[in-house]
Order: C-alpha cells, then structure tokens, then sequence
C-alpha cells in the first residue's frame, strides 16, 4: 500500500504528525501485538540463554547428582560448589591420601576421610564424593582384614600353627593393596579424573540418591 502525503501551507508538520500517530493507533487496534513484540520478547529472555524453568535448557541441570561423575575412571565435575575448583581438587586428593594415617595410628585414615565429609559435603559436592567413597573403601578394608583375621586363627588353631607360615606375610602385603590403590585414586585426581572406586562409588551413589 502507498501513503499519500499532501504538503500542506501552515500547520503542515503538525498535520502529518497527528496523522501518523492516527495510523499507528489504528495498526495497534487492528494487531494487539503490535508494538509490544520488542517487550515480551525481552521478557522471555533468560540470563545465559532463553527458556525458562523446566525447558530444555535447564533439564541438564536439574538432574545433578553424585551420578554425575560419570562411569569407570573419570566423569564431568559437576556444579553445586562454593569452593574453587583447586580447594576442590586438593580436598578431594586430600581424602585419598588420608589412609596414610592407617599407617600412622591404625586408624586414622577413616576417620580423617569422615571429617573432610563433614566439613566439606555441603560446600561441594565433588569433595563429598571423593571423601565418602574413600570412607566407606577404607571401612570396607577394615572388614576384610578383620574376617582375614579370624580365618588366620582358625587354621592355625586347626593347622598347629603351620597356616601362619603363609598367612601372617601374606596379611603384611595384603595390607598395602589398599594404601597403593587410594594413592593411586589420588593420582588420578591430581590429574582431573574423578576416580571411581569398584563397587563403593556405586554404593555412595545409590545412596545419595535415595538417602
């Protein structure tokens, strides 16, 4: 459609302004979206992307968990930290190598790992992992050497001691496997892997998951 303009003597420029603001007025009559396009779109608009709550972009977020170190050795470090990632990085190698303290008192390396959960579970969720799966691997340990124990003094008792010749060196090096092993769990985040224990890292998640 063409727009006519008629030049007029005297009040001319009035004329045309009170005209365009006439067919403006009747644009926004006949179209209710005229004009305000500009202004929902920016409230549609979300700060680091668009969507709002529940869309797509946030169904990552949503479903953040201990699961989401991902499977077998390493997996993304996920959100919910008020820690920097090098805090997070020392604490979490930090209850790796907390059973080096076993070595010290016996049993100092449990109950280091359960205070670096304590203290830093609900400032990151990365450290939690790292400390809870390293408690309960050193609690597990605790188990086997303890059952290790009573089967050593059963066949000894049934052997005439004969059973100790082969049993008691075998506990002094079945005694490192899981001081090498955490060490070597703390290697592995040293270099940016969220390492996971065989069995104990599926069991800290089930149950932060229905805990």
């Amino acid at each position: 459609m063409t727009l006519r303009e008629e030049v007029l003597p005297g009040n001319a420029s009035a004329d045309r302004v009170v005209d365009n603001e006439g067919r403006s007025a009747a644009m926004q009559q006949g179209d209710p979206n005229y004009g305000s396009e500009g202004e929902s779109r920016l409230r549609r608009i979300r700060v680091g992307g668009e969507g709002g709550p529940g869309e797509a972009g946030d169904s990552g977020r949503a479903d953040a968990g201990y699961e989401a170190f991902g499977t077998g050795d390493e997996g993304p470090v996920m959100g919910g930290s008020s820690m920097s990632a090098r805090d997070e990085q020392t604490w979490s190698i930090l209850a790796h190598l907390s059973t080096l303290l076993t070595l010290i008192s016996g049993i100092g390396g449990p109950i280091a790992a359960l205070v670096i959960w304590l203290v830093y579970k609900d400032r990151s969720d990365r450290v939690g992992f790292h400390a809870l799966q390293s408690l309960w691997y050193q609690v597990a340990w605790f188990g086997i050497f303890a059952v290790y124990g009573l089967t050593t003094i059963v066949l000894s008792i049934v052997t005439l001691g004969l059973a100790t010749i082969v049993l008691v060196p075998l506990a002094f090096l079945l005694a490192f496997v899981p001081i090498v092993h955490q060490c070597y769990a703390a290697y592995k985040v040293n270099g940016g892997v969220d390492y996971r224990y065989p069995f104990v890292a599926d069991m800290v998640d089930r149950n932060h998951r229905f805990g």
